[in-house]
């Protein structure tokens, strides 16, 4: 057994910053993706465009590691609000405990210091007995790799799409009552979890404490798809006519109902260096050619990528994508490689279990260390392919205001806040508060009403209600309110003649008697003439008049 303290990467977290053994600085963001099912064909193009553009800006020798956890987490209900109704009470205990998948989006960025020795499966930092720094870090190039970081963060921030937060050291290294996100990869904590040691075994396989962990690698051009763009079709909601549009990566996101972490690697070295590598790649299969079809096609695959890089001015990259799943349940991991296979076919892309290099790439995973990530591991591609395999999408979150009313998520049912009137209008979305509900019959129409207008009358809002078929009639009844309605031997009625203490029969409600009695006496498409409007305000005007001489005549309509 080794004790991790001499093999830990990690030197110090300071200045916000995660600094290792080998002089790679990291700086951490939390990033707030849009929710999941709500961008549109264009969204998803200026969302990948805004990753390419943002990731363009890093120096070279950097290293871009977005890591999104999805945590199985329950619904904890509020019973300590003694102010709730009953219905409103009713609604915690019947979601008490409901299961959801609890998504955190993080991105890393890398500088690794030039000259570093690139790592390998066999060269790793998890199979050395000690590490060596082999350099300090130089103030300027801090300096320079966070403007590069401010940069990057604007980039995304202007799409308004999503937003990023830097993380500050408590976040990275924790305190004594909530563990950092370096200790929560390392034991595999959830958001709210209190901090909790966990043995980790690398030998015949990989388990955390109690948890047996499986990694699945897209590390290899062969069994990447064939295609890949910003998005795909959503075949449950899609139809022959309309395509309903999801991210390139959603199924290895949010649609993939297990413990996972999603990492995304993306790693920027020296482009020319890249391109002669490549070069030398091309004439070492040429001479090879003649011996193999393979060494034919491989060269002729290189070959193409080098036109591609020169001829469109592409940067090459060294890309890898992983998903770390556990399952807290022995019995359910079985099925782990059954749902992560399925995701990745629903992309055309062939999983691949790792097995031998599984601990140096979770170990590479660790925030800080994604310099020491084997490179033997990763694939040659051109940045604007790489980021099709990003996860753009959360799960849904409870609206920042505090009024609106709850619905249920479209993947699990769980309860979110959300505010349908006053945030839209403070985010410029809408122009008013109007609500259009379309369906067919049973579709929920009612229903959902019933529950808007319930939720809305509960935090303190005036509700009127017209009601056609007495859908509204329980709820008016169960907050005692004003109920009017009418039938064929009691029709509705009302005196638009009469006047409360205090009013008077100014100018507008003349004019409002005046053409209620013209719209009574005239057809819809009926019009009526000068003579006859005069007529019928003359009769208004005497009759007003009679009823100021008899006081004791009670004003009617008769």
């Amino acid at each position: 057994m080794i004790e991790a303290n001499k093999i830990f990467p990690i030197y110090k977290v300071e200045h916000n910053c995660i600094l290792s053994m080998a002089g790679d600085i990291t700086i951490v963001y939390r990033a707030t993706l849009p929710e999941v099912f709500t961008l549109s064909e264009r969204d998803y193009e200026t969302f990948h465009q805004a990753w390419v553009r943002a990731i363009k800006l890093l120096p070279q020798h950097s290293v871009f590691h977005k890591q999104d956890w999805f945590i199985a987490s329950k619904h904890k209900a509020d019973y300590q609000n003694n102010s709730q109704s009953f219905l409103s009470r009713s609604s915690e205990q019947f979601f008490n405990e409901r299961p959801y998948l609890d998504h955190e989006c993080f991105v890393y960025l890398t500088k690794k210091p030039s000259g570093r020795k690139l790592s390998t499966s066999a060269y790793s930092n998890i199979c050395r007995k000690s590490i060596v720094p082999s350099q300090t870090v130089d103030p300027a190039v801090f300096q320079e790799f966070s403007d590069a970081a401010g940069q990057f963060e604007r980039i995304l921030t202007d799409t308004g799409l999503c937003t990023l937060k830097r993380l500050d050291d408590d976040e990275l290294a924790g305190t004594a009552n909530k563990p950092g996100i370096i200790e929560r990869y390392c034991f595999l904590l959830g958001r709210d979890q209190m901090p909790m040691i966990r043995d980790i075994h690398v030998q015949d396989g990989l388990q955390v404490g109690d948890k047996k962990v499986e990694l699945y690698a897209l590390a290899d051009a062969d069994d990447l798809p064939a295609l890949c763009g910003s998005r795909i079709n959503y075949e449950k909601y899609s139809t022959d006519r309309t395509k309903f549009s999801i991210g390139f990566a959603s199924p290895l996101g949010t649609l993939l109902n297990c413990n996972h972490i999603l990492n995304q690697y993306v790693f920027i070295d020296d482009a020319q260096q890249t391109i002669k590598r490549l070069e030398a790649k091309k004439l070492r299969l040429q001479s090879l050619s003649a011996y193999s079809r393979e060494n034919a096609i491989n060269r002729d695959a290189t070959n193409d990528f080098l036109n591609e890089a020169l001829a469109s001015g592409k940067l090459p990259v060294k890309a890898h994508f992983n998903v770390l799943v556990w399952s807290d349940d022995p019995a359910k991991t079985a099925d782990l490689k059954n749902l992560v296979g399925s995701a990745m076919a629903q992309m055309d892309a062939v999983a691949k279990q790792e097995t031998d290099g599984q601990a140096q790439i979770w170990f590479a995973g660790l925030p800080g260390n994604e310099a020491d990530f084997p490179m033997n591991d990763t694939f040659d591609t051109f940045l604007e392919q790489s980021t099709c395999f990003f996860n753009l999408e959360t799960n849904y979150k409870s609206s920042v205001s505090s009024f609106g009313i709850r619905l249920g998520d479209r993947l699990t049912g769980n309860p979110i806040l959300v505010d349908l009137s006053d945030l839209p209008m403070e985010l410029s979305w809408v122009g008013n508060r109007s609500k259009f509900l379309c369906g067919p019959s049973g579709s929920g129409k009612s229903f959902f009403t019933n529950h808007m207008m319930r939720s809305y009358y509960e935090q303190g809002s005036h509700v009127v209600i017209m009601d056609i078929g007495h859908s509204y009639k329980g709820l008016c009844d169960l907050v005692d309110g004003y109920y009017f309605t009418y039938s064929e031997e009691d029709p509705i009625k009302f005196n638009p003649f009469y006047l409360s203490d205090g009013d008077v029969m100014d100018t507008e409600k003349r004019e409002s008697i005046k053409t209620l009695l013209l719209a009574l006496w005239k057809k819809d498409d009926e019009p009526y003439r000068r003579s006859e409007y005069v007529a019928v305000s003359n009769a208004l005007t005497l009759y007003l008049a009679h009823l100021d001489r008899n006081p004791d005549v009670f004003p009617c309509f008769n």
